[in-house]
């Protein structure tokens, strides 16, 4: 099997030589493949879901909850506290994922930082659902990506949730919640 996708990848590569950059560009897109919904290591106990919401730090929550709500027409929670992660939660519903507007609760607000150093807010962090946060916890402990908390803790869908260190994840802080 492996000879053959070598021999047809081949034959591809000349097929497209002969062809403009735009033209190989076009039939390579259309002949693309996307990758299961459901992915993981090969090996791993642990598979990778879908991308569960996109969480915005916000300076003005009632104002951003009216901006989604009123100016975009999304359907939109209730302002919700959790206390012990520092934050209030919206969260705004797209059909597809969710966007979770993150307002500081407390002077020790992890979100209170974020805005001190961006005053108009932004893009905070993604959450991407696994099956198993504990393996995968473990294997990516074990890849030397680093976590910022020894534990899970429960998230605001009441889920155990873990963030990973935006320096090892390409400068991206991702959170990892268990489906």
């Amino acid at each position: 099997v492996f000879e053959l996708n070598v021999c047809l990848s081949v034959v591809k590569l000349r097929l497209l030589a002969g062809l403009s950059r735009c033209s190989r560009l076009t039939l390579m897109r259309a002949h693309s493949t996307t990758a299961p919904l459901h992915q993981g290591v090969p090996g791993s106990v642990w598979k990778l879901g879908r991308l569960n919401h996109i969480a915005i730090a916000v300076p003005d929550m009632e104002k951003a909850t009216a901006l989604y709500r009123d100016v975009l027409g999304a359907t939109v929670s209730d302002k919700v506290p959790l206390p012990e992660h520092g934050v209030y939660t919206v969260f705004v519903e797209l059909g597809n994922t969710k966007l979770e507007l993150l307002h500081p609760l407390g002077e020790k607000s992890p979100i209170a930082g974020f805005l001190q150093k961006n005053k108009s807010g932004g893009m905070h962090h993604i959450c991407i659902e696994v099956d198993d946060i504990n393996a995968a916890i473990v294997d990516l402990k074990a890849k030397n990506i680093r976590t910022l908390s020894a534990e899970p803790r429960i998230g605001a869908h009441g889920k155990p949730v873990m963030f990973l260190h935006p320096k090892d994840c390409d400068g991206v802080l991702v959170e990892l919640e268990e489906a």
